[in-house]
């Protein structure tokens, strides 16, 4: 790939961004407007099929280009950031484990329309353990029957598809799992609403699939084959991207903070808000914090894409793609609090640094959230298990 291209590409990501997201920013959240048009014009950019081959029409990039596309995203946008980063990761794995029909079916643009994707895999019973279902689909002779009630799905009632985990038809425990790309406009699928303190355009909503018919066509993967997707399939694209959104909020909230304080004046004392050393010491402390996220992503990002390139398998980073995910949503909000000190009163209103600082409260929660990543990490230190199927460890 030549590097005047990815350039080209980039110069079309910067215009879609400054263009599109930035002027629909403030209306999406302050309606819950789910970001159709942001997303309509990254796929004419082609960066909604960023990691898809050329042969479906794919720009073909890697890891290091979708989290740098995810992060400036972010700094504009995090709820255009998080509904990208799910289409990404759900065209991603059917791309990883799909067949050839099923990549031209869902993956090409179908007759001049862009397909939208998403996860839709967490299930209220087993809370922020989104891998672990309860549901069970059943067999319609070679066909399948899905019956699930979802907690959290990005772009619910939005996407034209979801990448959808259950148990397999007769399981024998948790860990037979297979996973099914559902056609959004089969009957039986029901959205819930969606109103939330922030990231209020992502439509993370329930949504309730109730004798949903899935032809066997449309089984991503083996039977049983679905704890390797969560593990190599889902988990690394997913968490590479959702920690970039994050990084992009904490840079989104730094420079809009420092645009302010350089720009007003106390008329009082004729001083700029920059003029203040407590200010100024605010912000140092929130900076040195955002610069270490970066190189981190970039190093991540590459490590993936050496390990797709080898076919070998991706979770091997989990645990690395786990701690920089909390860091990055530790910093966005360590970033949108001091941007909302440095500002007092201006930042608090309703506008840009508000909304910084209701979106960044979101990624301690998305799971992995904190709390168990935390736990995940400790568990890696210390030669533990990590026990997500098994409370025993597997």
């Amino acid at each position: 790939m030549s590097d005047n291209k990815k350039e080209q590409a980039f110069t079309k990501l910067d215009e879609v961004i400054e263009k599109v997201v930035v002027v629909n920013a403030e209306r999406n959240d302050e309606q819950s407007i789910f970001p159709r048009e942001n997303l309509d014009a990254l796929a004419v950019a082609g960066w909604t099929r960023v990691l898809i081959p050329e042969e479906y029409d794919g720009l073909g990039f890697d890891h290091l280009a979708f989290s740098e596309a995810a992060y400036r995203i972010g700094q504009r946008d995090a709820s255009t950031g998080l509904v990208y980063v799910m289409h990404v990761g759900a065209a991603q794995t059917l791309n990883l484990y799909g067949t050839h029909d099923q990549k031209l079916r869902w993956l090409k643009p179908q007759n001049g329309k862009h397909l939208l994707g998403t996860y839709s895999t967490s299930e209220r019973a087993s809370g922020g353990h989104w891998w672990y279902n309860f549901s069970e689909a059943s067999r319609d002779g070679d066909d399948y029957i899905v019956n699930a009630e979802k907690s959290f799905t990005t772009s619910a009632g939005k996407a034209d598809y979801y990448i959808t985990q259950t148990r397999t038809p007769g399981a024998r425990d948790q860990c037979d799992i297979s996973f099914f790309i559902v056609d959004s406009a089969t009957p039986g699928i029901t959205p819930g609403p969606w109103n939330a303190l922030g990231v209020r355009g992502n439509h993370s909503g329930p949504i309730r699939y109730d004798g949903v018919k899935v032809p066997q066509r449309d089984r991503l993967g083996a039977e049983n084959q679905g704890k390797d997707i969560v593990y190599n399939g889902v988990s690394p694209v997913y968490l590479i991207g959702l920690g970039a959104v994050w990084e992009g909020v904490a840079r989104g909230a730094y420079d809009t903070a420092v645009a302010h304080i350089k720009n007003s004046i106390h008329k009082d004392t004729n001083k700029r808000l920059a003029d203040y050393q407590a200010v100024r010491q605010e912000l140092a402390k929130a900076k040195v914090q955002i610069e270490s996220l970066g190189p981190w992503r970039r190093e991540l990002a590459a490590r993936l894409d050496a390990l797709w390139r080898a076919n070998a398998p991706q979770a091997e980073l989990l645990i690395a793609l786990t701690e920089f995910k909390v860091h990055a949503s530790e910093i966005a909000n360590l970033s949108a609090g001091a941007a909302l000190t440095v500002t007092g009163g201006y930042g608090y209103k309703k506008g840009a640094l508000e909304r910084y600082f209701r979106d960044a409260r979101a990624g301690i929660g998305m799971g992995p959230s904190n709390i168990i990543a935390r736990d995940w990490i400790g568990k890696a230190s210390v030669g533990l298990p990590l026990e997500l199927f098994y409370e025993n460890g597997e």
